[in-house]
């Protein structure tokens, strides 16, 4: 963890609020993961296009998300089963910067991802009146059928395009939460391309000479899959099959 932390000291810096001009909440997305023995040459590779976000004297972040659906796991079937859009609902503490927010994550089935939140400093049990309103006009849910399932935390390195819109999260020590049951992966990393439309990046370039591939499965439906074996998974077993030599390493 040492080396990647100076490699991050190298890069230059950009604020929570100069970031603000690419939040990216309605965006295409691509998803790569591989093993963290490759982070340093990457991030060494990425130097000169990016710059990193630094909270206070931090280069790497702290998520704390809970995520909810309802009993019969509606959410986590949708992706499973292919459904072209779908959604995510979890509560997001920012550690670091002490934000909080209840998120409402939609995929369309025109490949885009579009984020809504409101400020919610308390990850709630239930959902009071201003917060199920706040669902129910992104997305046709009752809230009152949502009840939270799994905590999905993880380090953060963000990384931003110094030329055009985009983001670059680096997602690392992942940890899945249930109840007494608990995962915990330090050798997985996954690395998201957030852009305002589908553009060359440079971490593509890095990836195909790397034979890193391009592939996804939702932390929230991985931590799912993993802590709840006997949940139908047959659509996410090739998936979980590639993940096994890093999530045993």
């Amino acid at each position: 963890m040492e080396a990647i932390k100076n490699i991050l000291s190298l890069f230059d810096s950009i604020s929570l609020e100069q970031m603000d001009a690419v939040k990216l909440m309605d965006r295409t997305d691509k998803k790569f993961v591989f093993s963290k023995s490759l982070l340093p040459q990457i991030l060494q590779a990425l130097q000169k296009d990016y710059r990193v976000l630094e909270i206070g004297s931090n280069r790497m972040s702290y998520y704390r998300s809970l995520y909810y659906d309802d009993a019969q796991l509606r959410f986590y079937f949708q992706h499973h089963n292919g459904w072209r859009n779908r959604v995510k609902i979890r509560h997001r503490t920012y550690v670091e910067s002490k934000l909080a927010y209840l998120e409402v994550k939609q995929k369309t089935n025109k490949g885009r991802t579009i984020k809504s939140r409101i400020e919610q400093a308390n990850f709630p049990e239930q959902f009071d009146v201003d917060l199920e309103q706040f669902i129910k006009s992104k997305v046709e849910v009752d809230a009152k059928q949502l009840q939270a399932v799994i905590w999905v935390n993880y380090e953060r390195i963000t990384l931003v395009n110094k030329h055009h819109p985009e983001r670059l999260t680096i997602d690392l020590n992942l940890e899945f939460e249930e109840e007494k049951k608990s995962l915990s992966f330090s050798n997985l990393v996954i690395v998201e391309v957030k852009q305002d439309k589908r553009n060359h990046s440079p971490f593509f370039s890095l990836a195909k000479n790397l034979k890193i591939k391009e592939g996804s499965i939702s932390k929230y439906c991985m931590g799912i899959s993993l802590l709840r074996p006997e949940i139908k998974q047959n659509n996410f077993k090739r998936k979980l099959r590639q993940l096994m030599p890093l999530i045993n390493n």
